[in-house]
């Protein structure tokens, strides 16, 4: 059974084998400091970087696997890239800020981290084979791009489980970068279908060989997300306040498997700021115990994830996948962007922005705001978001909304509609502060996924419920750190 808390190595025979497989593949793995603080990587292995393509298949795109690539991706800037959106386009007076995800290397969406720090732990302690096992992706679309990324680098055999549903770009890119047709599973459903998913990583796991890496359950999800995502966003925050008297008031981000959210944790305990969780209202299940489905594609639902800290979310909040449509459409339309431009005053720089922004992406901005208006924030207030990944993802879901909902065209009007409904009229429904009764019910629904259906211990479950339980789970970080320098380290 897999220690995913070791603190040495448990099979010598298979860290000794990895060790040999990435020597001779030319594979050095970064250090979770190096990622949160990429000034810390060698200066030779920096040098190197700039003649690589960050979309290559190059294992030394691990070293780009952080928030702080420039804005052409080839070289570090001393700041994340992230945008502050104007008031004209927010109707707020606080500070959006929105922290770029695309930027990342290979799948250009942040997740290519969580699968690195879901991965690495298991590598380090002789605990993964990457040439007698296959790793086992389970996502719906980014993860497991980026599990998939992950493994091709290093050298590795690997499976994507996803729903059929999803977009099409997410297949394109798979079908790319996977050798064999088999290594991608499309199961029923699209974005709200996880329980197909388990089940066929369930049938997978019958073959020892695979090793399933379940975003929403492993908690090197959370600690890289705090160690390397937290850090991240707390430089941006500081980069937009400079001298000024900007306090940060919230961290704001859909749940998915909860790993982004740990960054929150982060943001509380150095800056105060609170945590909303954000959820599709098509499918209420933080909000409501809910179900149903919905396309704000890529942050899951109907379960509660093992490695959400349910005790430390302050907000949770709804917001309709018809906005995160439409909105879609607005931003990245010619029509939409000429009614941005024309009658929100909107320049060249924040259209283009626009384009940086992908269904979930959006659905956090829409979120922000509601939370900035429920909350009466002001000029000296700020929120931080992140965009998962960019509108590139979505162009076949930008032709599916105005097909079913624009057949006439999206013109002028059109662009003014959508604006005034789903911008302008963001109202502050659909949301809930937490008491503690309400973050009881959160954490006890996740009782039926993992202990009932996933085999989870009780005594493993409850422990969930004190924040020392996750503050304690960075001591990791460390160790990790030096397992790492030991599996890099030359042949003896």
């Amino acid at each position: 059974m897999t220690d995913l808390f070791a603190r040495s190595v448990v099979d010598q025979g298979v860290h000794e084998r990895a060790r040999a497989h990435f020597r001779a593949n030319g594979v050095r793995l970064p250090k979770l400091s190096e990622l949160a603080d990429p000034a810390r990587i060698d200066k030779g292995v920096v040098a190197e970087l700039a003649g690589v393509d960050p979309d290559a298949a190059d294992p030394r795109n691990l070293y780009r696997v952080h928030w702080h690539n420039d804005a052409e991706r080839q070289g570090l800037g001393a700041v994340p890239q992230h945008l502050v959106l104007p008031e004209s386009l927010t109707g707020v007076k606080a500070r959006i800020i929105v922290a770029l995800g695309d930027r990342f290397p290979m799948i250009g969406a942040h997740k290519v981290l969580a699968a690195y720090g879901c991965l690495v732990p298991r590598l380090v302690t002789g605990q993964f084979d990457p040439q007698a096992q296959r790793a086992v992706w389970p996502s719906t679309g980014n993860y497991c791009r980026g599990g998939v990324a992950i493994s091709t680098i290093l050298g590795c055999r690997s499976v994507a489980v996803l729903p059929e549903g999803m977009s099409a770009e997410r297949f394109s890119w798979l079908e790319a970068w996977t050798k064999n047709p088999s290594d991608i599973v499309r199961t029923p459903g699209s974005e709200s279908n996880l329980k197909e998913i388990y089940d066929a990583c369930h049938e997978l796991a019958k073959d020892p060989q695979n090793v399933i890496l379940n975003q929403f359950s492993e908690f090197g999800n959370y600690v890289t997300h705090r160690a390397v995502t937290g850090p991240a966003l707390e430089a941006v925050f500081r980069a937009v306040k400079g001298d000024s008297a900007l306090r940060a008031r919230a961290f704001v981000c859909a749940s998915g498997s909860s790993g982004t959210l740990a960054a929150g944790d982060h943001l509380k305990d150095v800056l105060g700021a609170q945590i909303a969780a954000v959820e599709a209202t098509e499918c209420p299940t933080l909000l409501r115990n809910g179900y149903g489905e919905h396309n704000i594609q890529g942050i899951g639902d109907k379960h509660i994830p093992l490695i959400h800290n349910a005790f430390n979310t302050d907000y949770v909040i709804g917001v309709s996948d018809h906005a995160s449509d439409v909105l879609n459409v607005l931003f990245n339309t010619e029509a939409g962007r000429a009614y941005l431009a024309e009658h929100k005053g909107l320049d060249a720089a924040q259209l283009a922005g626009l384009g940086h922004l992908g269904l979930s992406s959006i659905a956090n901005i829409v979120a922000a705001i509601k939370l900035a208006r429920y909350l009466d924030l002001g000029a000296d207030d700020a929120i931080v978001t992140i965009a998962t990944d960019g509108a590139v993802m979505y162009g076949s879901q930008l032709d599916k909304t105005l097909a079913q909902h624009f057949p006439k065209g999206f013109g002028a009007v059109q662009a003014a509609e959508a604006f005034g409904q789903y911008l302008a009229g963001i109202a502050t429904d659909e949301m809930q502060e937490l008491s503690r009764v309400d973050k009881e019910r959160i954490f006890n629904l996740g009782y039926y996924t993992w202990v009932e259906q996933q085999g989870v211990s009780l005594e493993a479950f409850d422990a969930r419920r004190q924040q020392s339980f996750w503050d304690g789970l960075m001591a990791m970080v460390p160790i990790w750190d030096e397992l790492i320098d030991a599996f890099n380290a030359p042949a003896s």
